[in-house]
């Protein structure tokens, strides 16, 4: 890093890229799988002409505007909407007595109200929703509602959902899951024990929520906007008007980016009600207090844990329990605390485990699937305790961890045996291997490297260096039993081929990844990814690496399919089979070089399709006692962090973050790097600044000024120094989920390192400035 502070900037390095590819970003062939081929769309959000769903238009356009209840938890006494209704300008208003179908939702448990008509259960819950010829009137117009509440006490409490009274009729208990594992008299001669508490994050989208609404002459509607699971949510907001899943049609317009749930359906589905209602499009864009309020938050939880261990610093037995905040309603809390229990020891070999895990309705905001989702959590309490367990035996901190690192073979606490690629011990050897930065220089010119920045009020002599390290796990796909399956379409025609699939491209890369496979399989330079929306047959949710598994697996056997069909005249006329044939740099050749065309001349006018389907092999939910094959594949990282803490301030510099993955395979060198490199950011983020904070379920600042991103400024220098590729044979291309897992693991190091800087136990997430101040010589 540069000491001037005008020109630096954070640097992200790849120093050891394994296998043919060479440097970062040189492409060892003009396209297909291996190089670094850009993204489409990347020049159009560059130049600002990427169509987002707030950019929509249409004739006759209507806006809508929606009432959020002010109250954590009331009984609403009375809704008057005639004040609303009376102001020039409106055109409808819709409460929860206008639903015409199912009266609630939810992508996983239906437990959430369109419009809340008896109880609220969160702050900024929608009471009603309100169409109107302007932006501002529709806004006034649902202030012009008035609603009775009758204010109740909330449960902000998890640890008290148990003993409270109902807050919803399926009860404060959405999930508990008990796992057994071992011998649950095994005992370690070294005990340490840990109380953890893990913030509220939220996706933060940088284009808050926004969609469109157009009404069919058939009385049916489409819906455009940024959904990340498209099928699901048409079928959601199909139920809640009433009407058959073919009457309603969502187009996915310009995502940018997702982290989690990019599109909650609460946005969504008031939309085409007032269409409906009003026979005009209608639009809403949210201001971002309201997209703080609605979309659901990465679950706050509470951990406990005692770890056991052998005289050498060898695991024992884990004893864990953990509570994941739900808030209001379920969504996707049975599948976070499932990743949570199954990943409580972490990446490494437990004879013995014992894990009680929870998760419960209170009064907060709603909590659902934000990337990494139950795998964070428990990563920040498992290390913290890996670090206790070696300060106490007075063992160095990476070594104790490698000491138990997993490895393929091994067995999970689930009892699942680990099959695929588990490197765990060569990637704690790169971090651990990797030089460390330069210690800061005490000059004024270097003063900026202090954690207070330029002009801080830190001193030079205040400022301890720390190193920590951090191990991480996820699982890949969907889990305990889900039906991951996804279908895609290729078509060549005029010497272009097309792909068509409803795999929405989050910024994980599917668009480029899909170009790369028809060119390579077909050596078609021309690919186009078709626009998605539901007339495609279902793609499945964009979460946890599942489109380029199984999205891009059925576009490759799409693509072989229709290579068989290109190359089978041809085999035919020289007397041979396809498999003699290849297709390389856009010629087709055979083994024997007796044949030499182009696949121009091939094709000849013809125009050739083919759908296929990509399905993984079927998992299975955990049993009563957390036993069970629940996970298609996992994907393991570890992180070396160094920071720098101002000890009497309590401030903190990331200064460093050495990154080793299990990558599987390596399919575009630059977007890889750019998905690690974004989830470490966004670790950093929750490791110290990211925390929505609630006083009694109040959302406390609901905005950027409150919520704390961290900036360019922020982001550490971050070095990919080791990138393994041992390929995952159960997946299309051997290759392994790439941005949840440091996204996991960056936290856990960086509270390592502070806990070395400081000799503080750094027992919570965000780090507050209070946990940072050195401890007092004894």
């Amino acid at each position: 890093m540069s000491s001037d502070a005008t020109t630096a900037v954070p640097t992200v390095t790849v120093t050891d890229v394994p296998g043919p590819l060479g440097p970062l970003g040189q492409e060892s062939a003009p396209h297909g799988l291996g190089t670094s081929l850009p993204q489409a769309d990347s020049r159009a959000k560059a130049e600002g002409t990427f169509p987002y769903a707030s950019d929509l238009w249409a004739e006759g356009l209507l806006w809508a505007a929606i009432l959020r209840s002010p109250h954590p938890h009331a009984r609403i006494v009375s809704v008057d909407t005639s004040a609303a209704v009376a102001m020039p300008g409106v055109r409808a208003v819709v409460t929860a007595a206008d639903v015409p179908g199912a009266a609630t939702y939810g992508r996983r448990v239906a437990d959430r109200p369109v419009f809340a008509s008896d109880l609220v259960r969160h702050h900024g819950e929608a009471l009603a929703a309100v169409a109107a010829d302007h932006p501002d009137t529709a806004r006034l117009a649902a202030a012009a509602i008035a609603v009775e509440y009758e204010v109740l006490e909330p449960v902000t409490d998890p640890e008290k959902a148990f003993a409270a009274e109902p807050l919803h009729p399926d009860g404060n208990l959405i999930r508990h899951i008990p796992l057994r594992f071992g011998d649950p008299e095994a005992a370690g001669e070294v005990v340490v024990e840990g109380l953890y508490r893990i913030g509220r994050q939220d996706p933060a989208p940088i284009g808050a929520e926004a969609g469109l609404a157009v009404p069919r002459p058939d009385g049916g509607v489409e819906l455009y906007t940024a959904s990340t699971d498209p099928h699901t949510d048409r079928d959601l907001a199909a139920a809640c008007f009433g009407l058959l899943p073919e009457q309603v049609k969502l187009v996915v317009t310009g995502v940018p980016g997702a982290t989690g749930d990019r599109e909650d359906p609460g946005f969504q589905i008031p939309l085409g009600l007032l269409a409906l209602r009003t026979g005009c499009p209608v639009k809403l864009t949210a201001t971002r207090e309201e997209s703080f309020l609605g979309h659901a938050h990465r679950h706050p939880t509470l951990l406990r844990y005692r770890h056991h261990a052998d005289a050498e610093g060898r695991l024992v037995k884990v004893e864990a329990q953990i509570l994941l905040d739900g808030g209001a309603y379920a969504d996707s809390s049975s599948e976070s605390l499932a990743a949570a229990v199954a990943f409580a020891c972490g990446p490494y070999v437990v004879p013995h485990a014992f894990v009680e895990g929870w998760a419960v309705r209170t009064n907060n905001p709603p909590s659902g699937h934000v990337r990494g989702e139950g795998a964070m959590q428990v990563c920040a309490a498992y290390e913290a305790q890996m670090d206790k367990l070696a300060a106490k035996l007075g063992v160095d901190p990476a070594e104790l961890r490698m000491r138990n690192v997993m490895a393929t073979g091994d067995i999970l606490p689930t009892g699942q045996t680990v099959t695929c690629p588990a490197p765990v011990a060569e990637l704690l050897a790169a971090v651990r291997e990797f030089p460390l930065p330069p210690l800061p220089k005490d000059t004024p010119e270097g003063e900026w490297l202090l954690p207070g920045g330029p002009e801080g009020a830190g001193e030079p002599g205040a400022v301890r260096r720390g190193v920590g390290y951090a191990l991480g796990m996820v699982h890949m796909l969907g889990a305990e039993g889900t039906d991951e399956v996804s279908t895609a379409t290729v078509r060549v025609a005029d010497g272009a081929a097309t792909v068509i699939c409803s795999a929405v491209d989050t910024g994980s890369g599917f668009s480029t990844l899909a170009r790369q496979v028809v060119q390579e399989t077909l050596g078609i330079d021309e690919v186009h990814v078709a626009p998605v929306d539901t007339d495609q047959p279902p793609a499945g949710p964009a979460a946890h690496g599942r489109h380029t598994w199984v999205s891009g697996g059925a576009v490759e056997r799409a693509a072989k399919m229709v290579r068989t069909q290109l190359l089978q005249p041809l085999a035919h006329k020289f007397g041979m089979s396809t498999e003699l044939l290849q297709i390389t740099d856009g010629k087709i050749t055979s083994y024997d070089g007796v044949l030499s065309t182009t696949v121009t001349e091939a094709l000849d006018g013809k125009e050739l399709w083919a759908t296929a389907q990509c399905r993984p092999h079927p998992t299975e939910p955990l049993d009563d006692a957390g036993q069970g094959d629940a996970f298609v594949g996992l994907a393991f990282c570890a992180i070396r962090a160094v920071v720098d803490v101002d000890v009497e301030l309590g401030a903190v510099r990331v200064v460093e973050m050495a990154v080793a993955q299990d990558v599987g395979r390596i399919l575009n060198p630059a977007q890889l790097a750019t998905r690690i490199e974004a989830g470490v950011t966004q670790g950093v983020g929750a490791a110290l600044t990211e925390n929505l904070r609630t006083a009694r379920g109040l959302v406390r600042h609901p905005d950027f000024t409150g919520y704390a991103l961290p900036t360019s400024l922020d982001a550490p220098d971050i070095r990919i120094v080791k990138l393994i590729e041992e390929r995952d044979v159960v997946a299309p291309f051997g290759a392994k989920a790439a941005s949840a897992v440091p996204v996991v693991t960056s936290p856990a190091a960086v509270a390592a390192a502070v806990r070395a800087a400081t000799g503080r136990p750094v027992n919570r997430l965000p780090i507050r400035p209070q946990a940072a101040v050195a401890a007092p010589n004894p």
